[in-house]
C-alpha cells in the first residue's frame, strides 16, 4: 500500500500543479474583449446645435435697426441696413445689389406681401419703386436674389429647425467679427443646400453680429437701435412694373446701333 500511495502521489501530484495552469493559459486565449471607448464627439456636436438654434431663435425675436458692413474679395465695402420691426415686418436695403452692382435696392417682407424696391442709383436713376414679388414666406427668385439678406432673414428658420440637414460645431470669430460663433456645414448630399456653409455668430441678446460664408463677410458696424413698429416700403408699389436682376444688363451690340453718317 505505501507503494501504491507513493505512486498516485507521482502521477496527481503534476496534474493538481497543472491544472491552474491549464486554467490560466485558457483565460489568456480569450480575454473579455473590453467596452468601447466612449465618444464625447457627438455629445458636444449636439450641444453646439442646442446653443445655435437657442441663439437663432433669439434673433428671430430680436427687433432692431442696425447697419452691417458687407466685404467681398476684390470689391469695395457695403454698408447694409437692416430693420426688423415689431410687427415682424423686416426690411434690408443692399448697395449695389442689383444689375452688376450698379443699382441699389430694398428687399422687405410685410403683411402685404414680398417686395422689391429699386432705389434711385446710378444704374437706376428714376425715383425709387417698388414691385411685389409674392407672399412675404415665398423664396426670393434666384435671379432677383442678392443674397446678403439671407443671414438675418429665412436662413434663421433654417438654424432653428432640428430637422435641418446641418453639422453645428464651435468655432472661434473670424477677424473683425464678434459674438458667440459656430461653424456650419450641410450634411445633405443635394446641391440645394440649406443654408451657405460658413461661420454664423451672435451677441446673448440674439443680436447676429456677423456671417462669413463663400458669398463674402456680414459684420455688425455699429450698435443697433430701437426697432420701429412696422417696416415702410421704399416707394410707391408699381402693380406693372420690372424687378431688377442682379446680373449686369447685356452690353449693347454696336453692329445694332445705325452707323455713322446715317440718317
Amino acid at each position: 500500500m505505501p507503494v501504491l500511495i507513493r505512486s498516485a502521489g507521482r502521477v496527481l501530484g503534476p496534474l493538481v500543479f497543472a491544472l491552474p495552469a491549464l486554467l490560466v493559459a485558457c483565460t489568456n486565449e480569450q480575454p473579455p474583449a473590453p467596452p468601447p471607448p466612449s465618444d464625447p464627439g457627438p455629445i458636444e456636436v449636439d450641444a453646439a446645435r442646442d446653443e445655435l438654434a437657442a441663439l437663432a431663435a433669439a434673433a428671430q425675436d430680436r427687433h432692431l435697426v442696425a447697419q452691417y458692413t458687407f466685404s467681398q474679395a476684390d470689391q469695395p465695402d457695403r454698408t447694409i441696413v437692416f430693420t426688423s420691426a415689431n410687427d415682424g415686418s423686416w426690411r434690408v436695403d443692399v448697395p449695389g445689389g442689383a444689375l452688376g452692382g450698379t443699382a441699389d435696392v430694398s428687399l422687405a417682407a410685410t403683411a402685404d406681401g414680398l417686395f422689391q424696391c429699386a432705389l434711385p442709383s446710378v444704374g437706376h436713376p428714376e425715383s425709387a419703386q417698388c414691385v411685389r414679388l409674392g407672399e412675404r414666406d415665398d423664396a426670393i427668385p434666384r435671379r432677383l436674389d442678392p443674397r446678403v439678406q439671407h443671414p438675418l432673414t429665412d436662413w434663421l428658420d433654417v438654424l432653428t429647425d432640428r430637422r435641418s440637414p446641418l453639422a453645428v460645431f464651435p468655432a472661434g470669430p473670424p477677424e473683425g467679427l464678434t459674438g458667440t460663433c459656430y461653424s456650419v456645414d450641410s450634411t445633405s448630399a443635394s446641391l440645394n443646400a440649406p443654408l451657405d456653409v460658413g461661420i454664423y455668430c451672435y451677441d446673448r441678446d440674439g443680436t447676429p453680429t456677423g456671417a462669413r460664408t463663400t458669398g463674402g463677410t456680414l459684420k455688425l458696424a455699429a450698435p443697433p437701435g430701437a426697432a420701429p413698429a412696422t417696416v415702410q416700403l421704399a416707394g410707391p408699389v408699381v402693380v406693372d412694373g420690372e424687378p431688377l436682376d442682379t446680373a449686369a444688363p447685356p452690353t449693347p451690340d454696336p453692329s445694332d446701333s445705325p452707323s455713322a453718317g446715317t440718317s
